[in-house]
């Protein structure tokens, strides 16, 4: 088994990705259109297995001040064996990301990963605003 991780679009499984999303608690009841435009603006990472998709992410960036990480997931079956890690290291070792200095990220239960990679809850969190649907 191998796993590969790779930023070429045209590998991306979309019907993979949205069924996976539209049943998360971040993404639910999204559309399978709103996920083609979600990767059609984004640096995405797919992850493959035996050149079958079983994760994904995305990265909103201007790839030189800031980037925000979004939709990270590896299928139930597949988590525990060091697959999320390695999506991580690759998201943030990419050559095109390697400027952005500042990163964000929302999360409701998987602190532990992102803390292993340097991420933080915000000192200040009053600083940061939002705006439209921010409780998902």
């Amino acid at each position: 088994m191998s796993i590969i991780i790779s930023t070429e679009n045209s590998k991306l499984d979309i019907d993979f990705i949205h069924q996976f999303l539209t049943n998360s608690y971040w993404a639910k009841g999204r559309t399978k259109e709103e996920v083609k435009t979600t990767t059609e603006h984004c640096l995405n990472f797919g992850v493959y297995l035996d050149e079958q998709q079983i994760g994904f992410a995305r990265v909103l960036t201007d790839y030189t001040v800031f980037g925000y990480l979004m939709d990270v997931f590896i299928t139930e079956n597949h988590r525990g064996k060091g697959y999320s890690k390695k999506l991580m290291t690759a998201i943030l070792e990419h050559p095109e990301l390697q400027k952005v200095d500042r990163w964000m990220l929302a999360t409701a239960d998987a602190h532990g990963l992102y803390k292993q990679f340097g991420f933080d809850v915000l000192p200040d969190p009053k600083m940061i605003m939002g705006k439209g649907n921010i409780n998902r």
